[in-house]
C-alpha cells in the first residue's frame, strides 16, 4: 500500500541524523514510551465516544509509533518493519487453526480457549498461562484479563450466582476487616471485593473498565451540576452540609 509505504519513508527521513528533525532523531524506544501510552488511550477515548473521526486520526497517531518504534530497532540492525508484520501474519495463522487448517471448533469460547492453548504452548518460556500479562495494565483490565486467561481452562463458575454470593461473601470480610481496624487486612478486602466485581462484569461481558469510567463521568456531571449551583445562587458550598448538598444531588440526578 503506497500510503504505508510513504509513512515509512517519511520516518525514515525525520530519523535522518543529517537532514532529519532534531526532536524525532533523538528519540529512543525509552523515551517514546509516555507519547506511546498516551496515544493510545486516545484512540479508546475516540471509540468510546463512538467517533470514527477521531478514532481514524488516532489509529494514525498509534500506527506512526508502531512505525517508529521499528524505525529505531532497524537503525540498530535488530528487525525492521517487515519483520513485525511477518510475525503478526505467522501468529494470526498459527493461532486459527479453525480457519487456516481443519481444526474444528464451534463457538467463539472455543476459539479463545484454543488461542489459549496454542499461546501457552508457543510460549515454553512460561510457567503459567497467567505470565505475560502486562503489570502495568490498568488495575481492572489486568484482573479481568487475568480471570479470563484462568477460565480459558476451566477454572470459571458457569452460573452467576456463585459469582454474587462471592461478591457478598467479600463484603461481610471486608467489614470484619474495617471492625478490626487493621489497614493491611482491610487493603486485602477492598482488593478482593474490586477483583470478585470484575468477575461478575465479565461472566455479564460488561467492561469492568468502562462501566467505572461510564460511573467516574456520571459523577463528574453531576458534582459540577452541584457546583454551578452553588455558583449561581451565590452561596458557598463548602459550608453547605451534606443533607443540604444531597438534595442538589438529587436534583442533578433529575437533570
Amino acid at each position: 500500500m503506497k500510503e504505508f509505504d510513504q509513512l515509512i519513508e517519511i520516518m525514515a527521513r525525520l530519523r535522518d541524523p543529517e537532514t532529519g528533525c532534531p526532536w524525532d532523531a533523538k528519540q529512543t524506544p525509552m523515551s517514546l514510551r509516555a507519547n506511546f501510552i498516551e496515544e493510545l488511550y486516545e484512540a479508546i477515548e475516540a471509540i468510546e465516544a463512538d467517533d470514527p473521526e477521531a478514532l481514524s486520526e488516532e489509529l494514525g497517531d498509534l500506527m506512526l509509533h508502531i512505525v517508529f518504534q521499528a524505525r529505531m530497532a532497524e537503525e540498530k540492525q535488530l528487525f525492521d518493519i517487515r519483520t513485525v508484520l511477518e510475525k503478526i501474519n505467522s501468529k494470526l495463522i498459527r493461532r486459527h487453526p479453525h480457519i487456516f487448517s481443519d481444526a474444528k471448533i464451534e463457538d467463539a469460547a472455543g476459539v479463545k480457549q484454543n488461542w489459549e492453548l496454542i499461546k501457552k504452548r508457543e510460549k515454553k518460556h512460561r510457567k503459567s498461562i497467567l505470565d505475560g500479562i502486562p503489570g502495568s495494565m490498568p488495575a481492572l483490565i489486568h484482573a479481568s484479563r487475568t480471570q479470563e486467561k484462568a477460565a480459558a481452562l476451566g477454572f470459571d463458575w458457569s452460573e452467576i450466582l456463585p459469582v454474587i454470593e462471592k461478591i457478598e461473601e467479600e463484603l461481610d470480610e471486608l467489614k470484619t476487616a474495617i471492625k478490626s481496624q487493621q489497614e493491611a487486612q482491610i487493603t486485602m478486602e477492598i482488593g478482593d471485593l474490586i477483583f470478585s466485581v470484575v468477575n461478575l462484569a465479565r461472566k455479564l461481558n460488561i467492561d469492568a473498565e468502562a462501566a467505572l469510567k461510564a460511573s467516574t463521568r456520571k459523577f463528574t456531571k453531576r458534582f459540577q451540576f452541584i457546583e454551578e449551583y452553588y455558583e449561581t445562587h451565590q452561596k458557598d458550598i463548602k459550608s453547605a452540609g451534606l443533607e443540604e448538598l444531597d438534595k442538589i444531588w438529587e436534583l442533578a440526578k433529575k437533570q
